[in-house]
């Protein structure tokens, strides 16, 4: 199926990828333009899940990779919380065969919304940190975890959730909360395509090709995004969840 794409049909993926780059590393959600994409191109759904994971993880490690070094993220502080994260997507993924979706897919949009109401509403958000409830340490071993199950399980506003934790848990600024972000997405999404290489599923030529133009515009939003930090990220962010929202739920109506 891969080898029957037209050149013109792989270059409008590729141009999507690089577009949702850009987006994802500022404020996630850029699999609301991979996935679709992929699906429009005929690729199979289970292909394109599992194709989206490997571009999605390049345009991932590249924003951790920019985030890390302007200093925004210690990788070494964060291996436990990246590996957790690694392990529950394994798992997660494991699973979709085994566990009905469905439930979670009605109560997501709802979470999602109110994720977009929470950054447009909420006074002082800011890049500077707040107060903790819980520790980073305890954040990464108990949230982690189940956001990187989710991932592996179901995906969409996985980057969200990891980031409005950050924010509401561990006290995060929301540029710092973002860059903590893409490291455990990375890693989510790592475990993710692992479960699915074991499955087969990956369209490795087309993932390579979108991953490269994802990674591409990733390097571009993370510099946007460290250079205005949350007057970017927060608008952004309550555009993409609202989005993803909408989208799933006329999945839902449609379906």
């Amino acid at each position: 199926m891969m080898y029957e794409l037209t050149a013109e049909v792989v270059t409008m993926l590729a141009a999507a990828a690089f577009v949702a780059g850009i987006i994802d590393s500022i404020a996630g959600g850029g699999g609301l333009i991979t996935l679709p994409a992929l699906m429009l191109a005929g690729v199979p759904p289970l292909n394109a899940l599992a194709t989206n994971k490997v571009q999605g993880a390049f345009g991932s490690g590249m924003a951790a990779y920019a985030y890390a070094r302007r200093g925004h993220v210690d990788p070494r502080a964060q291996l436990r919380p990246a590996l957790a994260s690694f392990l529950a997507a394994v798992v997660g993924s494991s699973l979709v065969p085994l566990i009905p979706t469905e439930a979670l897919r009605l109560v997501l949009p709802v979470i999602l919304i109110g994720i977009a109401l929470f950054f447009a509403l909420k006074p002082g958000l800011s890049d500077f940190d707040r107060a903790q409830r819980m520790t980073p340490a305890l954040y990464g071993i108990t949230v982690v975890p189940l956001i990187g199950m989710y991932d592996g399980l179901v995906g969409p506003g996985a980057g969200a959730f990891f980031m409005i934790g950050f924010v509401l848990l561990a006290g995060y600024g929301v540029l710092k909360a973002t860059a903590h972000t893409k490291l455990l997405n990375f890693a989510s999404n790592i475990g993710s395509l692992l479960a699915f290489a074991l499955a087969g599923a990956p369209f490795w030529g087309l993932g390579v090709v979108m991953g490269l133009a994802q990674a591409a515009g990733a390097q571009i939003g993370a510099r946007l995004a460290m250079r205005n930090g949350a007057r970017l990220i927060k608008p952004l962010l309550v555009v993409s969840s609202t989005v993803l929202a909408l989208r799933l739920i006329w999945q839902i109506w449609a379906g």
